[in-house]
Order: structure tokens, then sequence, then C-alpha cells
């Protein structure tokens, strides 16, 4: 028997049900305002490129800030990052509110608050997605995301139209009022959720030292590196239902903003029953083939919608375009948090995020500028192309298997104890480990070092190096750098289960009558003109 949770069981975790419901009603608000703002476009603008920048005005910002998003996630309380991010939007929404009231807003203007929007959104993505790892286990991630996904298109099923209803009945400016009301709900319910306490025994990592952290970590890291490729390819081309679908409503359809709202709650259902299947695919299926379907069956919905002019065929497309895309996206999102450690998951999310929602402002800018020199059919059958190029890529580049890391902190490292006062920030700190290895097994050793060298450089170790003792063939040394102490004992803290397996061979490997020599010193530069270390008192105290 399957030991997979059932989808909905993970609602009796009371954190995790009280927020996920304040996070449906601040979903609901978000997708009436999208509405309002991508009709008010139209009135505004005859441009259909101006139409389709509206959903990467909102994009843009994810894509440039959420690098900046993830290390706060990663450095600071989540819960005040969002906090912060949810508070901030309500007073845009408010402003926007008032601007709209009062006739004021241009094409621009109004650009520019949905960028703002997006600002807002950019900051509370990754702390949001990193929080779901402190709120249920391992085992029970995949469920909270299709759960997180699943309440987001329930309201993307009945928003867009009862957002269609509003603009028709009240116009744009009472969509936008709505949307400032429903970031109360969130605020509230952040504001009284006690996260739990996290360990910061290390002074707080600089900023631009966690930037390079973030990067360094996922750009060593193949399997997050397949996943933001496919995420970012699915952006740009699945971007173009959502950017081009008000003037497809309105130019091939003859529909009303009523008629947008249905249509975009045909994509929320389809997207709702996406979510409640994704337990049961991903039970039957490999992830790849999971991805590769979602593309394909987005590609049918290009397709489709560009050639139907009728409403209800356009539904069924958008209904197919829902499932997928929650699908797919669903499980990039699983695949980077089970691929990832704590210490550095909201980073890995922000760049995650950076490729997708990066690849969905480019889109949006390239399939309206299609659309405006040729039709909006023209640029869904060229999406369509692009959906099945995304397909084939994971021919040669299949997306890994969540779950088979165990990527929970090693815990064996006990800082050492020193003869002298050392300060976190006393640096720049040199490493060495001695080895002595048989000629014999120097080609193993080899292979296990190569293992190695990825896992220090990936936790921050600087000017690695392997030296071998040419008078003392058998002697190996291993050489790295850390800026300061602190960095140091953070980079043997990062160590993961799953990184074991070399340290072990070489271990293994290592023909001394002890273990491997390890020597911690610090450098300087120049000869100081006196000793700037000074001794304990007591040489057995820690640090």
């Amino acid at each position: 028997m399957s030991d997979r949770p059932s989808t909905l069981a993970l609602f009796r975790n009371q954190t995790f049900r009280s927020l996920w419901i304040a996070a449906l009603a601040s979903n609901f608000g978000g997708l009436v305002q999208a509405v309002g703002a991508a009709w008010m476009m139209t009135a505004l603008s005859d441009s259909q490129s101006m139409v389709a920048l509206v959903q990467g005005s909102v994009a843009l910002p994810i894509m440039v800030f959420s690098l900046l998003a993830g290390v706060f996630a990663d450095n600071f309380d989540r819960r005040r990052v969002m906090l912060i991010a949810q508070t901030f939007m309500f007073l845009v929404s408010v402003v926007l509110t008032i601007m709209a009231l009062k006739g004021w807003l241009t094409p621009w203007t109004l650009l520019g608050f949905t960028f703002l929007i997006g600002c807002g959104t950019a900051l509370h993505n990754p702390s949001w997605q990193a929080t779901m790892g402190d709120i249920v286990s391992r085992q029970e991630l995949p469920t909270a995301v299709s759960l997180n996904s699943m309440g987001f298109n329930l309201m993307r099923s009945i928003g867009p139209a009862i957002g269609g209803t509003i603009v028709a009945l009240a116009g744009a400016a009472a969509a936008f009022a709505v949307n400032a009301l429903s970031y109360i709900a969130i605020i509230f319910a952040l504001y009284r959720w006690k996260a739990p306490i996290r360990d910061l025994h290390l002074p707080r990592e600089p900023m631009g030292s966690a930037f390079s952290a973030g990067f360094r970590y996922v750009s060593m890291s193949p399997n997050l590196m397949r996943v933001i490729l496919r995420g970012f390819w699915f952006g740009v081309a699945a971007i173009a239902i959502l950017a081009l679908l008000p003037v497809v409503v309105r130019e091939e359809l003859h529909g009303t903003a009523f008629v947008y709202g249905v249509m975009l709650g045909c994509f929320g259902m389809g997207a709702v029953g996406g979510a409640l299947i994704n337990a049961r695919l991903r039970a039957r299926f490999r992830n790849e083939r999971i991805a590769r379907g979602a593309f394909i069956g987005f590609a049918i919905s290009c397709f489709a919608l560009a050639t139907s002019q009728y409403t209800i065929l356009g539904g069924a497309a958008l209904a197919l375009a829902g499932a997928c895309w929650v699908i797919a996206l669903s499980m990039f999102n699983v695949t980077v948090q089970l691929s990832t450690p704590r210490w550095v998951v909201g980073r890995a999310l922000a760049l995650y995020q950076t490729g997708v929602f990066g690849g969905m402002a480019l889109g949006s800018w390239v399939w309206g500028a299609l659309a405006e020199w040729d039709n909006a059919s023209s640029a869904l059958m060229w999406a369509a192309a692009v959906l099945v190029t995304g397909a084939l890529i994971g021919l040669r580049l299949p997306l890994p298997e969540f779950g088979g890391l165990n990527l929970d902190p090693l815990n064996r490292f006990k800082e050492p104890k020193l003869p002298f006062d050392i300060k976190y920030r006393s640096g720049p700190v040199m490493i060495m480990v001695d080895y002595e290895i048989a000629q014999q097994d120097v080609p193993a050793f080899l292979a296990a070092m190569n293992q190695r060298r990825r896992i220090r450089i990936r936790d921050g170790a600087k000017q690695w190096v392997l030296l071998r003792d040419l008078e003392n063939p058998e002697h190996w040394s291993e050489s790295y750098h850390v800026p300061t102490w602190a960095e140091y004992i953070r980079h043997n803290e990062r160590r993961t289960q799953s990184d074991t397996g070399p340290t072990e061979q070489l271990r293994k490997l290592h023909r001394g009558a002890t273990g491997p020599v390890v020597h911690r010193m610090i450098e300087r530069q120049t000869v100081p003109l006196r000793d700037d270390l000074t001794l304990k008192e007591d040489p057995n105290m820690p640090h």
C-alpha cells in the first residue's frame, strides 16, 4: 500500500489550513484585479502589445527581484517578509483604486501599478513557498504544493468570471477595490501565525555572499539547472494563452468582459482538476513523462484556441490548458524544493521563479508583438510549436525524480577548540587536508575527489586546489579558502546526508594511522608588525 498522503488529508494541519484559506481570499482578489487591469487596458489602448504587457508587467519584477527576495527568505524571518510584501501590495491596490475612480489612469500608469503589484509578489513568493517546508513534512510537500496550486486555480475558476461581472456592472475601479480588501485576510493570518524559531547561532550571511552562494549552489546542481531550463521554456510559450486571451475574446469570439471572465474560469477549473489528479499521475508515471505530457497538452490547447470560432470549444481548450499549467508548474516547483537543502531553498526557488517568470515576461512581449504584426491566432500557433519543442528537449535533458536525495543536514561537524580567541569575522582562513594514498588507489581517489571538489565549491569553498608531493608521491593535499571563520563553520554545516559518499570513500582510501589530517590556518598577505591573534587563557574552552 502506498504511503503517499491523500491530497485532502493535509487540511488536518491547522497551520496549513488557516494560511491556505487566507491565501484563497487573497488569490481571489488578485484574479479579480487581473481581469480589471486587462480589460481596462483594452479600453485605454488599441495596441495588442500593450494588452499583452499587462501580464508581462506582473511577471517582469518577479524575474528581476526574485533572487533578492530569495536572499531575504533564507536570511530573515519569512513571516515578517511576507507581511511587508502583503502590506505593500495592499497600499498599492488602494492607490490604484483611487486613481481609477478619479479617471487618472493612462496605459503606462496602469502598467506601473501592475508592475508594483508584481514587485510585492516577487518579495512574497520565495518566502511563501519556502515556508511550506517549515509547515509540512518532506513527504507531504508535493501534496502541499499541489493544494496551493489547487487553491489558486479554484479561485481562477470563479474569480475571473466574478471579476468580469464586476467590471461589466461597476467598472474596473470596483475590481481594484475588491483586490485591496482581499489582502486583509492574508495579512491577519500571517500576523497571528507563530512561525518556528530559526537557528541563527551564526551572524547573518552578508548580502553579497548570500547572492553568490545562491547562484553557486544552483549552477553546480545539474538537476536544478534542468528544471529551470524547462520552466523558462514553458513560461515563454504557455503565457501566450493568458497574454492574448483578452484579444481573442474581443476580436475572434466577439465577447464581453463577462465572457473573458468565464473563459478564465474554464482555465481555472481545468487547473483544479489537474491539481486533484497530480498525486495519481506522480504515482503512475515518471516526472519527465508527466512534464512532457503537460507540454504537449498545452500545445494542443493553443492550437485549438487558435482555430476555434466557438466559445464552448475555446472553453474546453482552456480547461485542458489549465490542467497542463498546474501539472507542469507544480512538478517544477516540487522538484526544486526536494532537490535543495533548507539553507538555500529560498534562493533556489527564487532563481527558478526568475526563469519561469522571465520566460513569461519575454513571451508576453513576443506573442503580443507577433499578434500585432499578424494576428492572435498566428501567435498561438507559433506558441504551440515552441511547446512541442519543449517536450522534445526532455528526450535529451529529462527531469530528475524528486525525493532521491536525502538533503537533511549531516550534523556531524563540531566547531574545533582553538587556542586562539578567533572571532567570527576573523579571516581569510585556509584549510588543508592531507591524505596518504597508495598508487593503485589513485584512480578511485581522484574520482572521489572530483565529487568532493564539486561539493566544496558548491557549499562556499574558494580557490580549491589538489596538491601532490613530488618527493613523496603517496602524499596528497586538498586546499581551499573561505573569507572568515564564520564562513568556514557555515561551509561545514551545509553538508547534507547525501554528501557522505565521497567523504567516506576518501577515508577508506586514506592509508594513514589516523584519519586525514586537517590544518586550519589564518592567512595574512603581509607580515604583521605584531602577533594579531590572542591566546585564550584556557585553550580547552570552545570558541
